[in-house]
């Protein structure tokens, strides 16, 4: 019997999730509703991660979806799509996130402004820990919204994700701001407006 070939669709991925070392939910983020209810997702969770957690491979069939994965001590990161769908595609996303996490927890990075342009610069690890994850949640957020919408991937370049991040991260609202940082940027509207 001849399956019929399925149609191309920008809807790649189905799911982004992080688990700790003993499989528990980090950070999971469903697309569709393959999963609709938390029970569902905390079963599936459940399910890939004993299926991968002791493998070297990183790619796995599993309940008629594809999920690539990668491990970095005490994280797993996995990115879901239909069975149909390409798996490089679905690498390209979990590198993307996983380099992009790497810089962004990195010890010793900062972001500034180089002259009149915002800057990133450090000495990326290749590693993410649980730690380092859990005390920068929002940044995980901003990365993965960079990164997939919708189930549409959108960013496959975690240099372009680490600055996305890093200026979205400038707009924080007045109220929780400090006096340097309202008093600095008062100063650059002032100059800004009397120099145009």
């Amino acid at each position: 019997v001849a399956v019929p070939p399925q149609e191309p669709s920008l809807y790649t991925v189905k799911a982004v999730i992080i688990l700790d070392n003993d499989g528990e939910r980090l950070f999971a983020k469903y697309y569709d509703e393959t999963y609709p209810s938390a029970k569902e997702q905390k079963a599936f969770e459940k399910n890939i991660f004993n299926k991968t957690h002791r493998s070297d491979s990183e790619i796995a069939l599993l309940e008629g979806l594809t999920v690539v994965y990668k491990s970095s001590i005490d994280l797993y990161c996995y990115v879901v799509g239909s069975a149909h769908e390409n798996e490089l595609m679905l690498t390209a996303v979990l590198s993307c996130l996983f380099d992009s996490l790497s810089q962004m927890l990195s010890p010793g990075c900062q972001v500034g402004k180089v002259g009149a342009r915002w800057a990133r610069w450090c000495h990326p690890r290749k590693s993410v820990e649980k730690r380092g994850l859990l005390e920068n949640m929002e940044g995980l957020f901003l990365a993965v919204d960079e990164i997939v919408d919708g189930g549409v991937i959108l960013e496959s370049d975690p240099q372009q994700v680490v600055h996305r991040v890093a200026v979205r991260g400038e707009d924080v609202p007045l109220t929780e701001q400090t006096v340097s940082q309202v008093l600095q940027s008062a100063k650059e509207q002032i100059r800004w407006t009397l120099l145009h």
